[in-house]
């Protein structure tokens, strides 16, 4: 069984391929988040992962808030996780361990995959040029068979790429980032064409039409999936994002 978490794509791709590879269930965490479904039986000797991009070098809150509230009947014969992110993780394995001990549960493995940024909500930070996101995508892909067969063995196995000063990026700048980031600045510009793209591709259903323009309700982990898949690129955040590209797995 595999739980995920994606808004642009880079996860779901990841969690797809391993899926595909042990024909394992894929579970939406969103989708059952809304749906109430925190209980699961497991088969005789069946695995689980979990799969999510990294926020703000940490698990995104809805993974922990979904991982506190997990059950599962039976035990796992292994645990593994793999994440996506722009360039390294901090701590995350460490803060992802401990919630899952929480719950009674031993992370075995936990494999990192670096994917095109798609952050765009700051100040400096942008998509990665064509050429470097097409690089990450190639390496992921080929690095994908290696992880199966790793999982596939069950090996106790961690390549987290934690990066300098893992330590303050994700006990301080990591615990903040949700205290400060919303969707308040999020707008559409004139160039909206009312397709209702951003609503539909939205994870949280954070997004609705009114009067043929989209309208924010606070309930968004700034995934910035409405933004990149905006057609008219239309969707701004703030002064933030003007000029900058856009980016959702599509290969």
């Amino acid at each position: 069984m595999v739980f995920y978490y994606s808004g642009c794509g880079n996860s779901k791709f990841i969690a797809q391929s391993i899926a595909e590879a042990f024909d394992e269930k894929m579970i939406f965490i969103p989708e059952a988040q809304r749906n109430g479904d925190f209980e699961y039986s497991l088969a005789e000797k069946e695995m689980i992962g979990f799969v999510f991009p990294i926020y703000s070098w940490r698990s995104p809150h809805l993974v922990d808030e979904f991982v506190e509230k997990l059950k599962l009947n039976g035990k796992p014969s292994y645990v593994w996780t793999a994440v996506t992110c722009g360039d390294n993780v901090g701590e995350t394995e460490k803060l992802f361990r401990k919630e899952l001990e929480k719950i009674g549960l031993n992370l075995n493995a936990a494999f990192c995959f670096k994917m095109p940024n798609t952050y765009v909500n700051m100040i400096g930070m942008n998509v990665d040029k064509p050429e470097v996101a097409e690089e990450k995508i190639a390496k992921a892909k080929e690095k994908l068979p290696n992880v199966i067969d790793m999982i596939k063995n069950h090996a106790e196995y961690s390549d987290m790429i934690k990066g300098a000063f893992p330590r303050f990026k994700s006990n301080v700048i990591g615990s903040g980032f949700y205290k400060w980031a919303s969707d308040e600045p999020f707008f559409s510009t004139d160039e909206c064409i009312s397709c209702g793209m951003c609503a539909k591709v939205c994870p949280m259903q954070n997004i609705t039409l009114e009067n043929g323009r989209p309208v924010w309700h606070g309930n968004c982990n700034t995934c910035d999936a409405c933004y990149h898949h905006c057609p008219k690129h239309a969707i701004q955040y703030g002064k933030a994002t003007r000029g900058k590209g856009q980016y959702f797995f599509g290969v």
